[in-house]
């Protein structure tokens, strides 16, 4: 599977990558902001993007906010979004993004 990583903490970041290519999988970029990732999911068209919630600049939503750009702009990304935060306000945020375009594998 082709991933697209994105998360602020570089340390996270190369963990992912490596414990993804552990398992066979093939990071493709892993970016630190949002727009960097909107960026690297239009070029590389991944199978997958893991998204962190919190990223640069701001630090609230914006990898919430690149997941619903990504999953209307490119359906057949598959889109992981993790935290350490618990806010279920993004989970139906989230969820609300997809159901009312009919989608499913948020």
């Amino acid at each position: 599977m082709r991933i697209v990583i994105a998360e602020d903490s570089a340390v996270i970041r190369a963990g992912l990558v490596e414990i993804l290519a552990d398992r066979g999988h093939e990071t493709v970029a892993a970016v630190g902001d949002a727009e960097a990732l909107r960026a690297a999911v239009d070029e590389h068209e991944p199978d997958a993007a893991v998204v962190d919630v919190r990223m640069p600049p701001g630090y609230t939503d914006e990898g919430v906010r690149a997941a619903i750009a990504i999953r209307r702009d490119h359906p057949g990304t598959g889109v992981l979004v993790f935290s350490q935060y618990i806010e279920t306000r993004h989970a139906a945020e989230l969820l609300g993004a997809a159901s009312s375009r009919g989608a499913a594998g948020i």
